[in-house]
């Protein structure tokens, strides 16, 4: 029922798109304004929060460093419990130990947790196409699947849309998978909720077999952890005989003393709350009580290779909770659905090319140019994920990949050489500075004045330099370099104005000394 991002345009293409929808943006700025707020105020109470951070991300690092021996002591653990291990190099491995599990049950429909891990693997395709029902059970993740929409939000996947649009799709689609919405449905938050409820229960008692994925899975003692808002998760994670658990290999802990600092680092990142609603563990199979038989998936799917970059690995340190998303700019005016991935934002900047790999997709060699690098993502990241640092790295590889796939440099490739031909001489540098003072002043009486003063250029016509314009004011050159006002000036200790600037006034004060 839900579609899947195959064939989403490149990242300009997308976002130019999805600023044309003032509805989406001002739904978008309204939502991320309320969590940011609700963050701010929860972290701001927490006087160790730095040191907090620094907990978590020492505690993944360590993860990361060990991968290989905590993951089979999480086997171990598991299979001690009672719990079923499986591992998945790919998503096609992980889909069809899923779907093998439900056609052993005899059973058309299974309910799913919200799980990060299945929409990557895209496991509702696989299912369906088994001829097995998905019913997704977080209320955004039903909205989106009525809907036969995408997830725009890590924690939010409606966040794209109002109460009016949730109040039409219930009463459209509910009917068509099952209990129908009350006729006199109204766009009030707890109607809503009522509706998807009862919507819902039916399938919770029907249901033979679950899916989940985790937030977290304790190596030491084969716990799995699921933390949620709504309850739905428990209903999941209780009632059904089978259990069937898709985990990415980066979501193991060390200890479950581990689960201290990132069930106090999640809360207050994801919801703004200083702590989830329901917080659901389970170490395998408890005779008598909850699911009977459990399976663990252990998901690859390309994060070994992520593993294996000393910059790039730092995006397995991710807990999910979203926050890097809810504070930027870009994904503030564009949304989720322009990244192409259920990973949006600048956390799905980071993660989509490295796990889907560069070089070969337009799409996703655009996802790393997708951010203004701000640095607003790494100020709130829990675990200090430097997304910065790994997005300039992302790019030098994209760049590195299409030269050594294509023979004929870009225009690009051709201005960095010559760049790298001026600046590698004094004598060619200052004849460019000379140059650029003479195009200064004949631009300054083209240009316009942009807010704050500053003299800048209109688009330029046409071309890579063009599209590079196109959404930027290039400034007007100077009319004078600093090695000729410190020649001119003997480093400023004599300033005679001689000097025009690019207004094409003077721009001495007079002698300053």
């Amino acid at each position: 029922m839900s579609g899947t991002f195959l064939g989403t345009p490149a990242f300009p293409t997308a976002a130019r798109a999805a600023l044309e929808d003032s509805q989406l943006r001002r739904n978008l700025a309204h939502a991320t304004a309320t969590i940011r707020t609700k963050r701010g105020g929860v972290v701001g109470e927490v006087d160790e929060w730095e040191q907090l951070r620094l907990a978590g991300e020492a505690i993944k690092n360590r993860v990361l460093r060990h991968l290989p021996r905590y993951l089979e002591q999480l086997e171990r653990s598991l299979t001690a419990a009672g719990a079923t291990v499986h591992w998945a190099r790919d998503a096609a491995e992980a889909n069809a130990i899923v779907v093998d599990i439900a056609r052993r049950h005899e059973t058309d429909e299974v309910v799913k947790v919200k799980s990060m891990a299945t929409q990557e693997i895209e496991l509702n395709d696989a299912l369906e196409a088994a001829g097995i029902h998905a019913w997704e059970t977080d209320l955004a993740e039903l909205i989106v699947q009525l809907g036969d929409d995408l997830p725009s939000h890590i924690l939010v996947p409606a966040i794209h849309r109002n109460r009016a649009e949730i109040r039409e799709i219930f009463l459209r689609e509910m009917s068509r998978a099952g209990r129908p919405a009350p006729a006199d449905l109204t766009d009030e938050p707890k109607q809503l909720a009522a509706a998807a409820r009862a919507h819902l229960r039916e399938k919770f008692l029907r249901a033979k077999v679950a899916v989940s994925g985790a937030n977290f899975a304790v190596a030491e003692t084969g716990t799995l952890t699921v933390v949620e808002s709504e309850g739905n998760g428990r209903m999941c994670l209780t009632l059904p005989e089978v259990l069937v658990s898709v985990v990415g290999i980066e979501k193991v802990l060390p200890t479950f003393a581990d689960l201290d600092v990132m069930l106090q680092l999640l809360p207050r990142s994801s919801t703004g709350e200083r702590m989830n609603p329901y917080t659901s563990t389970w170490t395998g199979v408890t005779p008598g009580d909850g699911p009977q038989e459990v399976h663990v998936v252990l998901l690859d799917n390309g994060r070994t290779d992520v593993l294996a970059d000393p910059t790039g690995r730092q995006a397995l340190r991710c807990i999910r909770c979203s926050a890097c998303l809810n504070v930027c700019p870009v994904y503030e005016r564009t949304g989720g659905h322009a990244y192409g991935s259920v990973y949006p934002g600048p956390i799905g900047a980071i993660l989509t090319p490295q796990l889907r790999g560069v070089g070969s997709d337009p799409q996703t060699d655009s996802l790393p140019y997708a951010s203004s690098l701000c640095g607003a993502c790494f100020e709130v990241c829990p675990v200090r994920i430097d997304i910065p640092e790994v997005l300039v790295h992302l790019r030098s590889e994209v760049v590195e990949a299409h030269q050594q796939a294509s023979r004929v440099p870009s225009v690009q490739d051709m201005a960095m050489k010559a760049a790298s031909w001026t600046l590698s001489s004094s004598a060619r540098t200052g004849a460019a500075e000379k140059a650029a003072g003479w195009g200064g002043r004949l631009a300054a009486r083209i240009g316009r004045t942009a807010p704050g003063g500053r003299n800048v250029l209109g688009a330029i016509p046409g071309g890579p330099a063009g599209a590079w314009s196109d959404s930027r004011d290039v400034p007007v050159p100077a009319a004078e370099s600093f090695r000729q006002w410190w020649e001119r000036t003997d480093g400023g200790h004599r300033d005679d104005g001689g000097a025009g600037n690019a207004n094409g006034n003077d721009g001495g004060n007079g002698d300053r000394r």
